[in-house]
């Protein structure tokens, strides 16, 4: 049986790890809910000698630093390495297009893209990720909850991903080729859009349009509306054979909503 192991099993992670798991793969892994502690030096090592493949999730610290380079770099070589990364390292594009070849680090994620550009170095196969959303994490609950927000921000654009797309990729990605790869769906759209969708399902009035400041979010929530791209996930499609099972958030939502 090949083990994997995951630094950092988040939202994300866990279900790239029951993924891997139903395919026949042992994953042990690092975080709260982990079989591992991230400090226990020796056991992590140990893991290490026996995975034939690693996978991180964990993003760069408060200081800009990668935690998993930073500790266990020099344990990483002569195997299989995954990254998840952000699209966040392209900045803003003003709504254009960008692909694997745009320049990185030009945004608000410096850190994000020098994490990004030492996973590639040592041969990491490098999965850019927008958005997330999926079971208990999606505009469905935001609604439900009224924390769901539409903005007057004219032509702002996202790109977005379902969770289990992600995790898809991620195993074709154990075929593939080192380097970059954007996993993002089809189809860009404004945050609102994605928003009167999940009103639409729910069958509920829509939020009013409100200005930033009326809306009264958070700095980091403010900055996502810094940023305007659109995510292009052709390398996806050529190389690993990648096509998501949710090509726009029309499907996603109404998947998560069918589930319950």
């Amino acid at each position: 049986m090949k083990r994997m192991l995951i630094f950092g099993l988040g939202y994300t992670a866990r279900r790239i790890a029951a993924r891997l798991t139903a395919a026949g793969w042992e994953v042990v892994s690092t975080g709260r809910e982990g079989t591992l502690r991230f400090d226990d030096a020796g056991a992590v090592r140990l893991a290490l000698a026996d995975a034939a493949a690693v996978l991180s999730s964990v993003p760069p610290d408060g200081t800009g630093c990668d935690p998993v380079l930073d500790a266990y770099g020099d344990a990483l070589g002569g195997r299989w390495l995954g990254y998840l990364s952000s699209t966040g390292v392209y900045g803003d594009t003003a709504g254009a297009w960008v692909d694997e070849s745009a320049p990185v680090g030009q945004g608000r994620r410096t850190a994000r893209a020098e994490a990004d550009g030492a996973w590639l170095a040592l041969g990491a196969r490098v999965l850019r990720l927008p958005g997330i959303y999926g079971p208990g994490r999606s505009a469905l609950e935001r609604v439900r909850e009224g924390r769901a927000h539409r903005i007057a921000l004219e032509n702002q654009v996202f790109s977005r991903i379902h969770v289990d797309d992600i995790a898809q990729a991620a195993e074709l990605a154990l075929n593939a080729p080192e380097g970059a790869y954007n996993i993002a769906d089809d189809h860009p759209d404004s945050q609102n859009a994605v928003i009167e969708e999940a009103c639409r399902l729910l069958g509920m009035a829509p939020p009013p349009i409100q200005s930033l400041e009326e809306a009264g979010l958070s700095p980091m929530a403010r900055a996502f509306y810094a940023e305007n791209r659109r995510v292009a996930n052709g390398k996806a499609g050529r190389v690993l054979g990648w096509t998501p099972r949710y090509p726009s958030y029309c499907e996603g939502l109404a998947a998560l909503l069918a589930a319950g």
